[in-house]
């Protein structure tokens, strides 16, 4: 649970992805983030077995943030490693369908890393990108807005904080079985209401 963006897309035929990660990697080292690089050139054959499990791009991780993938496969759709280990050898088309789809989690990064990582998209999508798609939680992708972003991250933090709370406040009995547990969360729930 938290503040998310979704996205997926390719890489486009004519741009270069070595320029795309100096750029990138320009970009974490002003802001201090941890980077890895993968791969730096698309392979000529991207058929070729022997390349089926590299990864293509450069990956970010700002401060309290998840890692934000901008690698490929070989056939230059967006993916990252873990999804490779994941899905890689998937046989049904559903399964085959998660190896593009990735997220970076920006929670508890806060609502200024948000928006960078949203913008550093939209600038990769005009110069490396194509067909990108982002599903923003925050919905700043979509409107850019930033008092609906402030507020959407307001929301979320709440929500997590009260949940902590009501953990914190109201733990498990020793011996208690989890379905006991929430019976007796929405019995007291009920009563208070």
């Amino acid at each position: 649970m938290g503040l998310t963006l979704h996205y997926s897309g390719s890489f486009r035929k004519n741009a270069s992805l070595s320029e795309m990660i100096e750029e990138v990697k320009d970009i974490a080292t002003i802001y201090k983030w941890p980077y890895f690089i993968y791969e730096t050139e698309f392979p000529e054959n991207p058929d070729d077995p022997a390349v089926k499990q590299s990864v293509y791009g450069i990956a970010v991780t700002p401060p309290e943030c998840e890692t934000l993938s901008l690698s490929f496969l070989a056939n230059r759709r967006m993916s990252n490693e873990v999804m490779l280990q994941f899905y890689g050898d998937a046989t049904t088309p559903e399964r085959q369908s998660y190896l593009y789809m990735l997220w970076v989690k920006t929670q508890f990064a806060g609502a200024e890393t948000h928006k960078l990582l949203v913008h550093l998209l939209k600038y990769l999508e005009k110069k490396y990108l194509e067909n990108l798609t982002v599903k923003d939680e925050g919905h700043y992708w979509e409107t850019g807005d930033e008092q609906l972003l402030e507020e959407t991250f307001r929301r979320y933090s709440d929500l997590l904080d009260s949940t902590f709370f009501a953990l914190e406040s109201f733990p498990m009995q020793p011996g208690e079985t989890f379905e006991a547990y929430f019976e007796r969360v929405l019995q007291h729930k009920a009563k208070k209401a």
